[in-house]
């Protein structure tokens, strides 16, 4: 289904991706060009490879665009989760390929939209994931309910050093999954992308950039704001719902330190300032895992010509 572009030209993707580092804009985007694409009488619908934005309830501190703000455009993979449930890519992977499948049924240009890497990686490029053994699973969270991380991230080091140095030492749940993974197949795990990643449909990466002390005031202040619109009352709305029994919802940034707060463990001033600080850690993997792609059309996200740019980027303009 990819469009042939005349005079030899790149065709269009079958696929955008819009990536980048968190508070860069990739959700306006997403919109802009969607209703670009419209105006010239071709319909896009989004897809989301936020991994936070997957679960319902998880809004203020997910950025997560309200339902009333999608413009008619139509959304996929929000909302799709409740926090006692675990965000795996494996379980991703089919469910946004069938939902991008049939946006291509229905003519229309998927966007897929996130700054989550692995979920992105795992769409676009040909990942394959090994399966799960509910026993050993469960085996090496107690584990690390009982002893902590140190533990698995030593075990992890000495059969996988790369795997565990990409990981770290305090991501509980990504060493449990390497140390199941490695368990099962008997083979090194890597979170790294493959030195020559075999795209699964044309995609044209978009990435989203803007100068790192730009970025850092930007993510500094979308922390603020997170709490002044009311965060601790969403997560204590959500602790009923089990936010803290969530393996992967209740350590997500931000919630895990408001959880902190409400508990006392944390003061409001130590509860900002270390989201504030994990975001722009995060931001800063992000920046690190897109770089890697092949092709990547970088951005700055205030130019302001920036959707023609990302149209042509995208070789969309031509159709």
């Amino acid at each position: 289904m990819t469009a042939h572009a005349p005079g030899g030209q790149a065709p269009a993707a079958e696929i955008v991706a819009i990536v980048g580092p968190t508070g860069t804009g990739k959700t306006d985007l997403s919109l802009d060009l969607a209703e670009r694409l419209a105006d010239s009488g071709r319909r896009a619908e989004v897809v989301n490879a936020d991994a936070m934005q997957f679960y319902r309830g998880m809004d203020i501190g997910t950025a997560k665009l309200p339902r009333e703000q999608w413009r008619g455009i139509p959304h996929h993979l929000f909302d799709v989760l409740a926090v006692t449930e675990e965000a795996t890519v494996a379980r991703y992977q089919p469910e946004a390929r069938a939902a991008i499948d049939g946006i291509l049924e229905r003519g229309a240009v998927p966007i897929l939209v996130g700054g989550s890497g692995l979920y992105v990686s795992s769409v676009i490029y040909d990942f394959r994931f090994p399966g799960t053994d509910p026993q050993l699973r469960e085996q090496l969270e107690a584990e690390l309910t009982a002893h902590g991380p140190g533990i698995l991230y030593r075990r992890l080091h000495e059969v996988d050093p790369v795997a565990a140095a990409n990981i770290g030492a305090s991501n509980g749940r990504r060493l449990v999954r390497a140390l199941e993974v490695v368990a099962l197949t008997g083979e090194p795990v890597s979170g790294s992308l493959p030195d020559e990643p075999v795209p699964w449909r044309t995609a044209a990466v978009l990435g989203l950039a803007a100068p790192r002390e730009q970025l850092t005031a930007r993510l500094d202040a979308r922390v603020d704001r997170m709490w002044a619109d009311g965060l601790l009352d969403e997560v204590a709305a959500l602790i009923p719902l089990g936010l803290e029994r969530g393996v992967t919802a209740s350590r997500a940034i931000g919630y895990a330190q408001a959880l902190a707060e409400l508990r006392g463990e944390l003061s409001r001033d130590e509860a900002v300032a270390q989201t504030q600080q994990l975001t722009r850690r995060y931001a800063r993997r992000q920046v690190s895992w897109f770089k890697r792609y092949p092709g990547i059309r970088w951005l700055e996200h205030d130019r302001p010509d920036l959707v023609d740019a990302a149209l042509h980027a995208a070789a969309l303009d031509r159709l």
